[in-house]
């Protein structure tokens, strides 16, 4: 199988490169700075090269897009909103140009397209997308990647929550704030936390490139979200830190501001359910954060 990964040098696209490189795929890398004989130059904006790659590829997969761990000016703003759009913009204008198209092209999303949400789990079919900067990125994203369709191309858009390994992401952070004492509740604490184990994201995506009835846009969460007050102290039970002070609302934005971040990534509640996935039959190794921390934490 060959694989394309567009912005793939990033902790997803490794880990997904390592992954599927491991079941004997060939995997090529679309990169600004190409290092390894299978890294392949692209700006991310317009055709080049790289272009004949893809063609005669079986999966492509696009990750690009400025991260959003950063102030909302309005400099960040426009480089968020056009490095998603342009990047999935000119790889259909490379896909539509191929001989040979690929047989599944899967673009990254996010799960932040849903409404703030403390009761009500977001599922694809029942999930209220709101109206606010992020969640319209989100949109004018996955409406760039619907526009351009092809009866040979299956796409699907991964509308993916934390994503929790030990090389990357989320979770080394919180790892060092909870062993500083600092991992108490963030905010009132009572946002939802939806969450997925790096192991289960690469499965689940191969679960989508294996089966060909899923398309359109798909949960990639763990079945069970829990509170960000339930995840800190799960956080310390397992690193066996006694306690946590807790950040308020106030202390979170003058913290943001030196940190160069939004207080939206702690305290939005992000509440998803992946009923698409369970549907399909897709058993995830990790539905509990307990377990995910134990494998997480083994070593």
């Amino acid at each position: 199988m060959k694989i394309i990964i567009a912005g793939g040098t990033g902790f997803l696209g490794e880990s997904l490169e390592k992954y599927f490189k491991q079941k004997g795929a060939q995997v090529y890398i679309l990169t600004r700075n190409p290092k390894r004989d299978f890294d392949l130059y692209w700006n991310a904006k317009t055709l080049g090269d790289w272009k004949e790659s893809i063609d005669g590829a079986d999966v492509l997969i696009n990750l690009t897009g400025k991260s959003v761990d950063c102030r909302y000016n309005e400099k960040n703003r426009k480089e968020i909103y056009a490095s998603r759009i342009d990047s999935t913009k000119v790889l259909q204008q490379a896909v539509d140009q191929c001989a040979v198209k690929p047989k599944i092209w899967l673009n990254a999303a996010s799960a932040t397209i849903y409404v703030h949400s403390e009761t009500q789990l977001n599922h694809e079919e029942n999930g209220i997308v709101g109206d606010d900067f992020s969640m319209n990125i989100c949109k004018s994203w996955e409406k760039e990647f619907f526009a351009g369709e092809s009866r040979e191309v299956r796409k699907v858009a991964l509308r993916t929550s934390i994503v929790l390994g030990t090389h990357g992401g989320a979770f080394p952070k919180l790892k060092t704030i909870t062993k500083l004492g600092l991992g108490g509740k963030q905010g009132r604490g009572q946002q939802k936390v939806s969450w997925i184990h790096i192991q289960d994201f690469c499965k689940a995506v191969e679960w989508i490139i294996e089966h060909q009835d899923i398309s359109g846009p798909i949960n990639i969460t763990a079945p069970n979200p829990l509170s960000n007050e339930d995840l800190m102290k799960q956080m310390r039970k397992h690193l066996k830190i006694p306690f946590g002070l807790n950040a308020p609302v106030w202390q979170l934005e003058i913290a943001s501001i030196f940190l160069n971040t939004e207080t939206e990534l702690l305290l939005k509640s992000r509440n998803v359910y992946p009923e698409k996935l369970i549907k399909s039959g897709f058993h995830f190794a990790y539905s509990a954060m307990d377990d995910a921390l134990s494998d997480l934490l083994k070593n």
